[in-house]
């Protein structure tokens, strides 16, 4: 589609949170956020070429004909597509730079478990870099939320992003324990379009039910929910209607998620070396990313926990922020997989 990178004599390092619903690029010598598109790709199913990306082929979602397919190249958390993910990647690259571009240093944000094969790939897609590094988004969210990890301290991370979650602890820069889970935002997702489906008999399309776990999604039931109305197509007519749904009905249908992400945090904590546990208990845990957003979860989590629990400033943007702050950190640098081109 595009040559990913042409020489160009400027040093620029840009950081990439490469998420299952979004990918963000932060330009670190812009000092700023530059691209924050849906991570989607529409393609021909004859020709194979790409016609669309990110917000254009998002639209396209559930509505395309059938010569045309809108995919998600990255699904929970992991690559499922890998050529349509360096397409994707080279898009964006070419749309924010154009062709007047240099050889960057480039640090691609991951889920923690996230396999070598897989890094191979990343490795591939962005191979006209000066270099590469791949940093685990775990890693990245606690640096993007102003914690300092390069001292001998524990400190805790719960990352909801779209695809995974990632929880660890890290201390020296490096990861102590953790754990990554295909439970988070799209997960919710698919929890409420199962119960809209299963308590009222209809169907719902995942960008609506992405807008109503923004808009009713709770951690905790509550006594006055919000309500509101939704559209679908009713499953016994096949025609289409309009349902009224609560906030305590969405708390029903995304319980159970929630509670995995409680329990694998508490697993994490098991494997905390007692002195590193001692300082959690005192700094208390971050969350961040889009699913920590839901309404009453930093009250749920620190209610099953027992640990004071805090809301990154920039939850959404922290793990793109973190990647661009690591290239300061030499140390850090060190202990991260890089390949030179």
């Amino acid at each position: 589609m595009f040559k990913f990178l042409r020489m160009f004599r400027v040093n620029k390092s840009i950081s990439i949170d490469l998420g299952t619903a979004n990918i963000l690029i932060y330009d670190k010598q812009k000092k700023k956020i530059v691209l924050n598109e849906p991570s989607v790709v529409a393609r021909d199913k004859k020709t194979g070429k790409v016609i669309a990306v990110g917000k254009e082929a998002r639209e396209m979602l559930g509505k395309t004909p059938a010569s045309i397919e809108a995919i998600k190249p990255l699904q929970d958390g992991v690559i499922a597509d890998i050529e349509s993910t360096k397409e994707m990647l080279s898009y964006f690259i070419h749309k924010i730079y154009g062709n007047s571009l240099f050889k960057p240093e480039v640090m691609i944000c991951v889920p923690i478990q996230v396999s070598s094969i897989e890094r191979k790939a990343l490795f591939d897609a962005v191979r006209g870099a000066k270099k590469t590094y791949i940093i685990e988004e775990g890693r990245a969210a606690i640096i993007g939320s102003g914690i300092n990890i390069s001292q001998p301290e524990g400190n805790m991370v719960v990352d909801i992003g779209g695809g995974s979650t990632d929880i660890a602890i890290l201390s020296l820069d490096e990861i102590i324990a953790s754990k990554s889970l295909i439970i988070a935002g799209n997960k919710f997702d698919e929890d409420i379009v199962k119960y809209v489906k299963r308590k009222n008999n209809t169907l719902i399309g995942e960008r609506t039910a992405e807008k109503i776990k923004k808009e009713l999604g709770t951690a905790i039931p509550e006594a006055n929910p919000e309500k509101m109305d939704i559209k679908g197509r009713d499953l016994e007519t096949g025609i289409p209607n309009t349902v009224e749904i609560n906030a305590n009905e969405i708390y029903e249908a995304i319980e159970d998620s929630l509670y995995q992400i409680v329990n694998s945090a508490k697993e994490v904590l098991e494997k905390c070396p007692p002195e590193l546990a001692a300082d959690i208990l005192d700094n208390g845990i971050v969350m961040t990313g889009g699913g920590s957003l839901i309404k009453n979860l930093i009250e749920m989590m620190e209610k099953e926990i027992g640990i004071k629990v805090y809301l990154a400033e920039n939850p959404l943007d922290s793990v793109v922020l973190g990647g661009g702050i690591a290239f300061d950190n030499k140390k850090l640098l060190k202990t991260l997989q890089m390949r030179e081109n």
